[in-house]
């Protein structure tokens, strides 16, 4: 036994030192100043620190530390200081070692990050909240401090990812949809291309595990006839290229399994029709670099004259750079074999900004001593202040804030002029609102209209590229609450809301007092639990809300509230965004036998899954959000009554439960047999013509006995569009019928409805 035990050690030892070796050769290699030293030693440190911890996969827990240390110097291209705080970014958490020790041993800058890594336990948020949006609102108050936090965030995010096979199925779902909703984005937001993808495929793959290998293999199949559209594409562009002896390397990039599969769930579209799987790059070293813009549209130029391009999918991000520091010119041209093909023409330092993000600025700033972050990346500091913002007035809900973080960081961006003709970069779908909000909060929460283009606009007019913008004020404009439905951008959301708020806290208290007087002349005492019952009877979600509205006498109360409150009154079905299954047995509509919900007991294992048959179907809520059914890649949710609601895994309210909730989250597996039947609803539509509908219905009705329940179809100009609502069995049902449908003539488009 001793000698097994001996050498597993030895293994360990040479794993962890080979590992560290290849971080050091990685650092060594980089342009940054040579602290060897001090990273040497601050591995040392952590091992000592992990030393006989293993992580779930079974390696040495030191293992992640280097790893994660390995992503921020070779793949973000981050220095000593972040190579240290990423080896030692899990020993406060873990280990008896302090912030005060580490500053003792390390300096001010490296405990300064490693805290800001570190999870936090007691609420910014209060009870309510969850401990993931804690953590989170603390990671953002250090990244506004020191940006270099929320990127080792991203790579410490991005090795757990890559070793996510090791956890049980709930926490692969907590992990992914947390990956998806917010690290995926914040990548996105600093430019880092690569890992914003690789995070996004590997939350795709285990969310959505059949779709993700069917996505792969189609690609794996298709790689021959690609290849060979690339070859055929490129000759004639290289010819030219080397015509204008230009240094050039033209590359292939194919579209990752999860944008194709994005693409299709939103534009209902099969694999097969998705045209722009291949996009071309090419990447040139200028002449001249001051002249790279230049000569980026003189390649542009001489393969516009090769291929025709599409006149509306010219994209310049030359002369001005997306927020994340992203340049190059897209153009989409026509290719022999008539495919549309999108060229990226970028120069090498574009290339290197659009893969490794804004930490690669760094490389190209003369005489910049290690990774020091300065304070001239003008769009970033801007997005950072809005977050300081948002900040200091933090949404009392975790879900709301999660939401008003996030709403930037996948924008696309338009270019806006100030009266003065200042450009400034707005979020595309953005209002006049918006725009006054982002000057200033007296403008916004001022603002009676606009002038743009010097004509008069509403607040609500969307602003176009271009734009020049002058805002009217007036002291007598108060916030109102519609502007919340208008807005676009996080910071005016915020500040609307926060003035909303202040406004609301009066009403609030009015309601309370109203509230209390009601229970009190009817002997009740007032509880939390009331207030949410009372909330839910009348349809108002949240607390404050109920309360709000009791103060605005909009809700009032009466004999039916005190019957919810003594239990006499039974709330129909499906008024509650819940559906109560089976609707049916067989094809005759028969109830089934009434069952309690299942509760959640204290000691329940959560790592579990939990098996949905027919038998105990009735025991949990399925939601209307998103309307699952047997087949479909499903996850539970132990709500506040701690009863479990069925989502999909790709629902957006699963996004924020995933993301705020993850330890609530279960995994959800089916042990159905085809007994009970399940609504589901297909969009067709095509070129109308005489039988095309009996075609249809004899396909579904007859050839597949399913029950068709409503159909709903509208013609105009000889195109149709219509839904077909079905009593199906299973997810199979309706691929099956999806398939048949495919075989009408006419019929062009089919889609299931989630």
């Amino acid at each position: 036994m001793d000698d097994e035990q001996t050498r597993q050690d030895l293994a360990d030892e040479q794993l962890i030192n080979e590992a560290f070796q290849k971080l050091l050769d990685s650092y060594l290699a980089s342009r940054h100043r040579k602290k060897v030293d001090l990273i040497t030693k601050a591995f040392n440190f952590a091992r000592q620190a992990h030393k006989g911890v293993r992580r779930l996969s079974g390696e040495p827990y030191i293992m992640h530390p280097i790893a994660v240390a390995q992503i921020a110097c070779e793949e973000v291209g981050l220095g000593s200081t972040s190579i240290c705080s990423a080896l030692l970014h899990d020993v406060v958490e873990d280990t008896d070692y302090t912030v005060e020790d580490i500053e003792n041993i390390f300096g001010a800058k490296i405990a300064q990050i490693v805290d800001g890594l570190t999870k936090i336990s007691g609420g910014i948020f209060g009870e309510q909240a969850s401990a993931q949006a804690e953590n989170f609102k603390k990671l953002l108050l250090t990244m506004s401090d020191d940006i270099r936090v929320i990127l080792i965030k991203i790579c410490d995010r991005l090795h757990n990812m890559r070793t996510l096979e090791s956890q049980p199925a709930n926490k692969q779902y907590k992990i992914a949809g947390e990956t998806l909703y917010i690290y995926a984005p914040l990548a996105n937001r600093f430019g880092l291309y690569k890992i914003k993808s690789e995070l996004e495929n590997l939350s795709f793959r285990f969310e959505h595990p059949d779709e993700y290998t069917s996505i792969s293999k189609k690609l794996e199949l298709t790689q021959q006839q690609r290849e060979l559209l690339f070859e055929q594409f490129k000759a004639p562009i290289k010819e030219a290229l080397d015509q204008m002896g230009i240094d050039y390397e033209i590359k292939q990039r194919v579209k990752t399994p999860y944008s194709i599969w994005s693409k299709m769930q939103n534009k209902h579209v099969t694999f097969e029709e998705i045209y722009d799987i291949l996009a071309v790059r090419i990447i040139f070293t200028p002449k001249v670099r001051e002249d790279e813009i230049n000569e980026c549209f003189s390649i542009y130029v001489a393969i516009s004259k090769i291929y025709k391009s599409h006149p509306d999918r010219l994209r310049d991000w030359l002369s001005h750079p997306k927020a994340n520091g992203y340049q190059a010119l897209h153009v989409t041209l026509m290719s022999k074999t008539g495919q549309w093909i999108e060229v990226q023409i970028r120069s090498d330092r574009m290339n290197e900004v659009a893969e490794q993000g804004f930490a690669a600025h760094w490389k190209y700033k003369d005489g910049l001593e290690d990774e020091e972050y300065t304070e001239d990346e003008a769009e970033l500091n801007d997005w950072l202040r809005t977050i300081k913002e948002i900040l200091d007035d933090p949404q009392p809900d975790a879900m709301d804030f999660l939401d008003t973080i996030k709403l930037n960081l996948f924008a696309s961006e338009i270019f806006v002029f100030t009266p003065k003709g200042e450009i400034k970069t707005m979020p595309a779908g953005c209002t006049a609102l918006d725009f006054a909000f982002s000057i200033h909060t007296f403008l916004g929460s001022h603002c009676i209209g606009a002038k743009v283009n010097h004509k008069l606009v509403p607040l609500s007019h969307k602003l176009n590229s271009g734009d020049q913008v002058e805002i009217l004020t007036s002291k007598s404009q108060h916030v109102s609450p519609s502007w919340i439905n208008f807005v676009s951008t996080a910071k005016a959301k915020a500040k609307i809301q926060a003035i909303l708020r202040r406004d609301s806290r009066e009403t609030l208290k009015t309601g309370e007092e109203i509230l209390q007087e009601f229970l009190k002349k009817n002997e009740l005492d007032l509880t939390p639990a009331i207030i949410d019952q009372l909330a839910e009877f009348h349809d108002i979600p949240k607390r404050n809300d109920f309360l709000i509205a009791l103060g605005e006498k909009t809700v009032l109360l009466g004999e039916k509230d005190l019957d919810e409150l003594n239990g006499n009154n039974k709330k129909q079905d499906g008024k509650s965004g819940w559906r109560k299954y089976i609707p049916f047995i067989g094809n005759k509509k028969e109830e089934m036998p009434k069952q309690e919900l299942f509760i959640v007991p204290e000691k329940f294992n959560r790592k579990k899954p939990i098996y949905i048959s027919e038998e105990n179907i009735n025991h949990y809520k399925f939601m209307g959000c998103c309307h699952p059914i047997p087949g479909d890649d499903a996850l539970g949710y132990i709500n506040n009554k701690n009863q479990i609601e069925i989502h999909k895994r790709a629902c957006p309210v699963a996004a924020k439960l995933k993301t705020s909730y993850g330890n609530r989250i279960l995994d959800i597996k089916w042990d159905m047999h085809k007994k009970l039947f399940f609504d589901a609803t297909i969009r067709v539509g095509g070129i109308d013509r005489v039988g095309l509908l009996n075609e249809v219905t004899q396909i579904i009705s007859a050839q597949m006995n399913v029950n068709i329940h409503t159909v709903n179809i509208t013609c105009e100009e000889g195109i149709f569009d219509g839904s077909i609502e079905l009593r199906v069995h299973d997810r199979e049902d309706v691929k099956t019928i999806i398939d048949n449908l495919k075989s009408v003539a006419d019929l062009k488009e089919i889609s299931q409805v989630i």
